[in-house]
């Protein structure tokens, strides 16, 4: 608890002078002004982060979280839960979707187990098992309160590594057979929302699964009674480790100063329990896409974000960072690079912001 509560108390707000600097340094380049929209304000975001205007984004990883869920016992999946592990070594031999997008951005992937069940035997995968998996919610919590904390503290141990070891950015990744019925729990309690709204079909379900998915996430609301101003009692109750781990790694870039990549429904999740536990954290977040899950647009709408893509993916993994990886590179490469109006002796006085329109 006490790396948790130290992460919280040094975490601060963005940089507004920093990000002034940078949004001048734009407005003089030669372009109308405001006319790369979301390229020049993701970068003007991370200048806030940083305190600088240039940033190279040079070093990229992603941390895969993984973890099995109880709950599966409820037949809320489409996938048997032995694919947890059969994916989780999948990835530490470059097979699954994140893992190729990773090769493609030259991007590192680290999986770590959190709890999956049974024994991992790949060295290549960080053992920091809590539990051989959560217990079904539905019968109690899904997890001990220490439990929920200790998840939250892996992923600031992860985060704050990767950021000693000179990666410029990480994004966020799970792997954990029923976990978008665990998401939508969580999700459904923070936001008040009804579940029929938060919880999708996942991975692919008949209408019949679909159903009694959703009647085990009220069931395991209600049994729990999780405490909603407590996002850790919520992760406790009726969430997973891979939740819990992907909060702690928000927390660990806003402590740290530096951009995290949020990807797809399930990190969005962990991303609302950390800006829940200190809304500065907010100001360190970059969404890379809107998952097709049908929750992921009310989850923008209650952080307030903009994701970079739409391309209708529902894989999760972490499987957007890579793509945003690289836009955010070209955003910062043009930045850096692109002429300015007295280079070319020009004037923009004529030009009108149309951020404004």
């Amino acid at each position: 608890m006490d790396l948790l509560k130290e992460t919280l108390s040094v975490i601060k707000k963005a940089d507004e002078d920093a990000m002034k600097v940078t949004r001048d340094k734009w407005d003089g380049l030669v372009k109308p002004i405001g006319s790369l929209g979301a390229l020049e304000e993701a970068t003007i975001k991370i200048s806030g982060m940083t305190g600088k205007t240039i940033n190279p984004i040079n070093r990229t990883a992603i941390v895969v979280m993984c973890s099995d869920n109880g709950v599966c016992d409820e037949g809320v999946s489409a996938a048997p839960q032995f694919f947890t592990k059969v994916l989780a070594e999948s990835m530490s031999k470059g097979l699954t979707g994140v893992a190729t997008l990773g090769k493609f951005s030259d991007t590192d992937i680290i999986t770590v187990d959190l709890g999956i069940i049974g024994d991992v035997k790949d060295n290549s995968i960080v053992n920091w098992k809590i539990s051989h998996g959560t217990a079904n919610f539905t019968i109690g919590p899904a997890m001990s309160y220490d439990q929920a904390v200790s998840s939250i503290e892996a992923g600031i141990k992860m985060g704050d590594m990767l950021y000693e070891l000179g990666y410029d950015i990480i994004g966020t990744g799970e792997v954990g057979i029923g976990n978008t019925t665990t998401s939508a729990a969580v999700m459904s309690v923070l936001t008040g929302l009804d579940v029929d709204v938060t919880c999708g079909m996942g991975a692919g379900l008949t209408n019949e699964q679909h159903s009694r998915k959703k009647e085990t996430i009220r069931r395991g609301i209600s049994v729990n009674n999780p405490l909603k101003d407590d996002p850790i009692d919520v992760i406790s109750k009726v969430g997973g480790y891979d939740i819990g781990g992907m909060c702690g790694m928000f927390l660990s870039a806003a402590k740290n100063g530096k951009p995290i990549v949020m990807d797809g429904f399930i990190s969005s999740v962990a991303a609302l329990c950390a800006v829940k536990l200190n809304h500065h954290v907010i100001d360190y977040i970059l969404p890379s896409h809107l998952s097709k899950e049908p929750g992921s647009k009310l989850l923008m709408d209650e952080l307030g974000l903009t994701p970079m893509l739409n391309l209708g993916m529902r894989l999760g993994e972490g499987s957007g960072c890579p793509l945003a990886f690289n836009i955010l590179k070209a955003s910062m490469y043009t930045l850096e690079n692109m002429g300015t109006f007295q280079a070319a002796s020009l004037s923009s006085e004529e030009l009108i912001d149309i951020r404004e329109k």
